[in-house]
This record gives C-alpha cells, sequence and structure tokens, in this order.
C-alpha cells in the first residue's frame, strides 16, 4: 500500500508538473535597450520560421543565418521552414543607425532595422532573452521562450570602443576572436588593438622584415614588479598581415571596427632595436625586457624616420579599411631630441620656439602629429591621438583620446576637437577589481571595482554645448602583469558588461542594482561560452579556481589600516 501511495503521488506531482505553463526567463538583457515595454505572454521560438526582407544586405542576412543555425543546434529543430514566416525582418529606412525596433508577440516576432548593425543588435537582444544555453554548441533542455515585449533600442554613443594591449604580452588570434566575440555580444562596435611597443613589435610589415624578426621578440621579461629582473626566457610573436586580415573580417561580421594603433614617436624600442638608424643616438637597442617608459624614441630630425612612418601606416591602411588610425602620441620623452643634433637642426630650420609651458622639444612633436595627420588625410583617413597630442598646437580634424583622467577631454571639447572618453582612473581594466589586493593576481596598481567603473558619467564636468563632441567610450586593457587568457579574461569581465552600459544605455536608463540582478544571466552564458570572469560582486576574489571569500567590513577596514596601499 505505501508503494502504491507513493507511485499515485508521484504521478500527481508529474501531472501538476507538466500542466504548469513554462515562463519566459526574467528580462536581463546588458546593456539594457533604451526603450523597452514588457507584457504577458511568450513566443516559443523551437520550429519558428524565419523570413528576411529582399531589401537586406548581404551582411544583416549572414547575421540571421548564423542565428537561425544557433537556434537550430540548441533547440534541434530548424528555423528555415518555408513559407510565410513568424519570426520576420524588415528593413525600415527611417530607423537610424544601429537602430532597432524588435516587437514580440505571442504568434510572432517582428524585427525593424536600416541597416547591418541595428539588425545585428537586435539579434544580440533576442539571445539575451533565451536562456543562457542558447550560447552553446549542442542541443539544451530549456524553455525556449521569449517574453512579449516592444523594444525600441539605438545607441547613446557611436563610439563604443575597447582596447587590447598584445605587446607586454602577446595573444594569439583564437583568443583575440574570443574577446571580439564578447565585445559584440554586448554591442560593442570598435575594437583598438595596439600594435607596437617598446616590448613588442606585433605588425608585419613586409617593407621592414627585421621588425618582425627582430622586433617582435625580446630576451625575457622582467619578473613581477623587479624591473632589473629577467626570467630569461625568449618571449614574442607577431601577426602576419592575413592573419590581421582575417582579423578585421571576422570583426566586420559582428559590426565591430578595428581601429589599428602604431605608438609614435614614443615607445618605438623594438622598432629601434630591428633598425637602429631610426633612433637619435643610433644605439644599440634592445627589445625591452621591463616596463615603463623609455627615453629612447624616434629620432625626427631625419627625414628616413618620416619615410618608415609613411610606409608603415602605408601598409597598415592596406590592411585595415577603419576611418580612423591611432598614432599614439604619448609619454614621449624629450631628453633625446635636446641632444640630438639632427632633431636640434630641425627645431632650428621649423623655427620652434618655447612658450610658456612648451618647449620647443614639444613643438617639435607638434610638428611630427600634424605630419603624419596631413599624410592619413591625404590618404581618406582620420588620426586618433593620446591626450598628450594637445600639448601645443594640434591641427584641425584631430580626434583625442583622453586617457589621463577627463581633464584632457574636457579640453579638447572646448576647442573644438572631438574626443573618445578613456579616463584611466574609471575605464582602465587592468587596474585591481578589488581592495583586497592579497587574494588577487598581480595588477599594474589603482583600483576599479565594477560599481565605480559603472558609475562613469562621460558628460560630467563638460562645458554645456559641447557634450557633441564625445564621439563615446572606451575602456582599456593594458597587459603587463596579465600573462594567461584566463586571467585577460577574469580582468575583462564582467566589467565590460558595465562599460557597455555606459556607452550604450540613455543616463536615465542606469541602475545599478538592475545591472547587478542582471549578470545571473550574464554568468550563466559566461559559463556556457567558457569565459573566466570576476565574482567579486558575489563576494568571492580571486582567479576561477582559487577563489576566496571577500572580507566583512570590520576586516576589510583593518586590512586597509595594516596595508597603506598608494591607490
Amino acid at each position: 500500500m505505501k508503494h502504491k501511495h507513493l507511485l499515485s503521488l508521484l504521478s500527481l506531482v508529474l501531472a501538476v508538473s507538466c500542466s504548469t505553463p513554462q515562463q519566459p526567463q526574467p528580462f536581463s538583457v546588458i546593456p539594457m535597450p533604451n526603450d523597452v515595454q514588457l507584457s504577458e505572454g511568450s513566443f516559443n521560438i523551437v520550429g519558428a520560421r524565419i523570413t528576411c526582407d529582399s531589401k537586406m544586405d548581404e551582411a544583416s542576412l549572414k547575421a540571421v543565418e548564423n542565428f537561425a543555425s544557433s537556434i537550430k543546434t540548441v533547440t534541434g529543430r530548424n528555423c528555415n521552414g518555408r513559407g510565410d514566416g513568424n519570426i520576420v525582418f524588415t528593413v525600415n529606412p527611417e530607423l537610424g543607425k544601429e537602430e532597432y525596433c524588435l516587437q514580440v508577440g505571442t504568434d510572432s516576432v517582428k524585427i525593424q532595422a536600416s541597416d547591418f548593425g541595428g539588425f545585428f543588435y537586435a539579434i544580440q537582444t533576442i539571445r539575451q532573452m533565451l536562456p543562457a544555453e542558447v550560447y552553446g554548441s549542442r542541443k539544451a533542455k530549456a524553455g525556449w521562450l521569449l517574453p512579449c515585449a516592444t523594444i525600441k533600442d539605438s545607441p547613446r554613443f557611436a563610439y563604443r570602443g575597447l582596447h587590447l594591449d598584445p605587446c607586454r604580452h602577446f595573444w594569439s588570434i583564437e583568443e583575440t576572436k574570443r574577446i571580439i566575440d564578447i565585445a559584440a555580444t554586448y554591442k560593442l562596435n570598435r575594437f583598438h588593438w595596439h600594435l607596437t611597443e617598446d616590448q613588442g613589435w606585433r605588425m608585419e610589415v613586409k617593407k621592414y622584415p627585421k621588425l618582425s624578426e627582430i622586433g617582435a621578440w625580446r630576451k625575457g621579461t622582467c619578473i613581477g614588479k623587479d624591473f632589473e629582473s629577467n626570467d630569461g626566457i625568449r618571449y614574442g610573436g607577431f601577426y602576419t598581415q592575413e592573419e590581421m586580415k582575417e582579423i578585421v573580417a571576422y570583426a566586420a561580421d559582428r559590426n565591430i571596427t578595428i581601429i589599428p594603433e602604431i605608438d609614435l614617436p614614443g615607445h618605438m624600442v623594438a622598432a629601434l632595436a630591428a633598425y637602429p638608424e631610426l633612433g637619435c643616438t643610433g644605439g644599440p637597442y634592445e627589445v625591452w625586457t621591463r616596463w615603463g617608459i623609455s627615453e629612447d624614441v624616434l629620432c625626427v630630425g631625419k627625414e628616413e624616420t618620416f619615410t618608415f612612418i609613411q610606409n608603415v601606416l602605408t601598409e597598415m591602411m592596406d590592411i585595415f579599411p577603419s576611418e580612423y588610425i591611432h598614432i599614439g602620441g604619448d609619454e614621449c620623452p624629450k631628453v633625446r631630441w635636446e641632444n640630438c643634433p639632427a632633431c636640434q637642426a630641425r627645431i632650428k630650420e621649423l623655427g620652434l620656439k618655447a612658450h610658456g609651458t612648451i618647449s620647443a622639444e614639444q613643438e617639435l612633436q607638434c610638428y611630427v602629429t600634424s605630419r603624419i595627420q596631413k599624410f592619413l588625410n591625404d590618404h581618406g583617413r582620420k588620426m586618433i591621438g593620446w591626450d598628450e597630442i594637445l600639448e601645443g598646437d594640434l591641427a584641425e580634424g584631430a580626434t583625442v583620446m583622453s586617457w589621463r583622467g577627463t581633464k584632457g577631454g574636457i579640453e579638447a571639447a572646448n576647442r573644438g576637437f572631438n574626443v573618445i572618453m578613456t579616463p584611466s582612473n574609471l575605464v582602465y581594466l587592468d587596474y585591481y577589481q578589488s581592495a583586497e589586493r592579497d587574494k588577487e593576481p598581480l595588477c599594474i596598481g589603482g583600483q576599479i571595482p565594477v560599481e565605480k567603473l559603472y558609475s562613469y558619467e562621460p558628460y560630467e564636468g563638460m562645458t554645456p554645448g559641447t557634450e557633441s563632441h564625445i564621439l563615446g567610450v572606451q575602456g582599456n586593457l593594458w597587459t603587463e602583469y596579465i600573462t594567461s587568457e584566463t586571467f585577460l579574461e577574469y580582468m575583462l569581465l564582467p566589467r565590460m558588461c558595465a562599460l557597455s552600459e555606459i556607452q550604450w544605455c540613455n543616463s536615465d536608463r542606469k541602475d545599478f542594482n538592475r545591472f547587478n540582478t542582471s549578470l545571473d544571466h550574464t554568468f550563466k552564458m559566461l559559463d556556457v561560452m567558457g569565459y573566466a570572469y570576476g565574482k567579486h560582486l558575489r563576494g568571492l576574489i580571486g582567479l576561477p579556481g582559487s577563489e576566496q571569500p571577500a572580507r566583512n567590513e570590520e576586516e576589510l577596514k583593518k586590512y586597509l589600516e595594516e596595508n597603506k596601499f598608494p591607490w
């Protein structure tokens, strides 16, 4: 009798569970769309049929095809059935660039956009509205329901960037693609690729083969923050031109433009090691094995230096079709120029004079910046430079990347220049994510937890009427101390998710509590995709596999009193 009663009870439970209607997951899209109206009901995506407007371009059709393929993979049912579709993609020319309208009803899903970006981002929103298993590579059991909703969405900023440094530590093409994939998931559309540095030259240049043969390799790396040490392990790598073109195409399929950077006239020791005649002293030089700023820079008194720069930029422009080329311009000591006969002769020839706090050598760098800008303009490109290019005269049309806080960006906007905001104290992704350094992997310093990054408002402190000069916001991931792919992703995520809301959401749409709740879904997504990420907001600190519980408030106060960190 007991067994019979147990079976009856089990049958009742199963009957109740089978009759309970499935519910879509809570709406947890990041970045939060700017206009969302949720309603009762849901749409079951399993076996739904997709149709596309005949006016859609090839890139948009390819994005829809990839979406349909992923739905088939995880549900086991084909989305490309015949007949009238109930997931309909339609071109609406009245919508703006990257804007989309998404209507989910109980019997249909309608997507409208005017361009590839709009269709692509509508798909990203749909994917995040589904269970996290949609990001998997095999069939999965899940409630494949979209909540009924009307979404009208477009980005706040046109430029939504992420920077990656492969020079201090080198990242494979495969890992670079993974970073581009996750950036696209969160609607970023620019990937700033920092390809040259003192510690390694990463771009193949056909005209200068020694840049790859010599400049791409260093004789070891300093250990931790002991800059005089060396692990003795030869380190390096470079991207062939074909590999870079592959990345350009891969990113373009995800509505991401690659912004390449050749950092000049400083940060050029790797190039000088390959071609010492380009330096003021003639060397010998070695690819740097330590971090920091070298006094050895390009000799801009020599005309052959400009020939070198222009030849490199010509090959760079053949690879990267981007509107913008980044030319660096930061951290260029002038001590070599001050003592270089060729540079001093150039200063005299140009009639450059010190004035106020600006030295003649700083004006020489302005000359370099202006000359390279003209070369790029003559080839149909625009120049971006770090905010040091503001020191002295700057030619009209330059775009300033404000990294030393927000002051440079505000000044640039006041002077009529366009700006990309990337203040190191707010959006640098190589800074510590928590105050508990003993539980974190070694970082460069500083502290930018997710909450602090999320709080950034790009228009704060600006002169009213200059806001239109802010093209967008970018997060920068430098890699002096980041030595593995797991470490790289841990530093990026979920802070990049917070960055995406700064870039996409109108200021009144930001809500940290809502964002934090939505991260539960993001973490499930990242687990399915196999990304490493920080769990600081869930009370765990440290790399995956070595997380430790965070200190309570009293313990943390004591720890910080005992360790006076120079934040």
